[in-house]
């Protein structure tokens, strides 16, 4: 059910401590940590603690929780030292977009150019 941890998914296990990750920040409602497959030099990603399979089913039930993530986005690229160099916030939405763990995350990228259009 969303908002509730679920057995099978890699980041619920990574906000119970069950799985290591390296964490970065963590706030009363969220986690972030590193990506294990970097796309850029700080490449971050920072989840809520409540599980919702992608960010639209997290901004319909829980709107306050997906604007705790976009603001800890930001907290990320300020700790990074890139919010003065730019940095990108991204939210992949199925697997279509390249969604491949099914719990709301923002990745938060930069340290290197990032070209428009993406992908």
């Amino acid at each position: 059910m969303a908002g509730e941890p679920q057995s099978d998914c890699l980041f619920c296990k990574i906000v119970e401590g069950e799985v290591p990750a390296t964490i970065v920040r963590e706030t009363e409602t969220t986690v972030a940590f590193r990506d294990i497959n970097p796309q850029a030099p700080t490449h971050v990603l920072v989840i809520p603690r409540l599980h919702y399979p992608d960010a639209a089913s997290l901004a319909a039930a829980a709107p306050t929780v997906a604007a705790d993530v976009l603001r800890e986005a930001g907290e990320v690229a300020a700790e990074e030292k890139i919010d003065g160099h730019g940095f990108r916030i991204v939210f992949n939405t199925g697997a279509g977009a390249g969604q491949t763990v099914f719990h709301a995350h923002a990745h938060v990228l930069g340290g290197r150019g990032l070209n428009w259009p993406p992908g």
